[in-house]
């Protein structure tokens, strides 16, 4: 077994969160079962998933399958932009089989704006026990400052596509100066720039993968992580980037890759 993922940030409530996770977009099944299951056997404890993954009753089959305390897992689901979002968490318990989530977020926001009344909803579940922490998900600074100014409540984390070939540091700025974790979805950009030269390069000097190297920027730059890793191979492999550190120089350069790349074909932050 590999020793258990203990590097966390700490959210604006104090509360202690993974800064690495596994996403689950995509897996279903008996794999998500095994994912689970698996993840939390080599020592992931935060696992990413949403409603529209189809997959909760399976991934909640697999936290039950593991020796892992629940209490240990930090598990993260999502409420989506037309529903009653205070319903939908209730909802999300049930289908993931938890007595609360440890994070629920608002998916993306509603056509008409930051969604406000998703906001409202997702403060009442914190406050009735369903989940310990709220957020969202796809949000723009401008519509983060909505949902405080409307509340006074500050999401914890804004989960959103991040990589050195997409991302804002106006945007990342905006959200330290909030106390807001940027958490990154689709770090690995779902596969298609990790033939990149400079990845290999900065791998090689490491003795790392194209993946690993992606995923240490993002720690590095201070976001949190959930890539999706549909094998135990890339889960294992995506868990060890405890063990190196990257330099400025590699920083700078791999930062400098950033186009505002989407592998969903737009980032909706900048």
């Amino acid at each position: 077994m590999a020793s258990v993922t203990t590097e966390a940030v700490t959210l604006n409530t104090g509360t202690e969160m993974p800064v690495l996770g596994l996403g689950t977009w995509q897996l279903a099944g008996d794999d998500a079962v095994e994912g689970a299951r698996h993840a939390l056997e080599i020592g992931y404890r935060l696992i990413d998933t949403a409603d529209d993954y189809y997959n909760q009753h399976e991934l909640g089959e697999g936290l039950r399958a593991s020796p892992v305390e629940r209490d240990e897992v930090f598990v993260v689901s999502k409420v989506e932009e037309d529903e009653d979002s205070y319903q939908g968490t209730r909802q999300r318990v049930a289908d993931l089989g938890v007595d609360r989530l440890d994070m629920c977020l608002i998916h993306r926001s509603p056509p008409s704006g930051a969604g406000e009344e998703l906001w409202e909803g997702l403060i009442r579940a914190r406050r009735e026990g369903l989940t310990r922490e709220i957020g969202v998900s796809n949000y723009t600074s401008e519509q983060v400052d909505r949902l405080i100014e409307a509340t006074g409540e500050t999401p914890v984390v804004n989960q959103i596509e991040w990589s050195p070939f997409g991302h804002s540091q106006e945007v990342l700025d905006h959200a330290r100066e909030r106390g807001v974790v940027i958490q990154a979805y689709s770090p690995l950009t779902r596969m298609k720039r990790l033939d990149d030269d400079t990845l290999a390069e900065i791998g090689a000097a490491h003795g790392k993968t194209p993946a690993q190297v992606l995923l240490r920027w993002d720690i590095q730059v201070g976001t949190a992580t959930v890539p999706k890793a549909g094998s135990a191979r890339h889960r294992e492999e995506n868990l060890a980037i405890f063990d190196f550190e990257l330099d400025d120089g590699e920083l700078r350069r791999l930062s400098a890759l950033n186009e505002h790349y989407s592998s969903l074909a737009s980032l909706p932050y900048v």
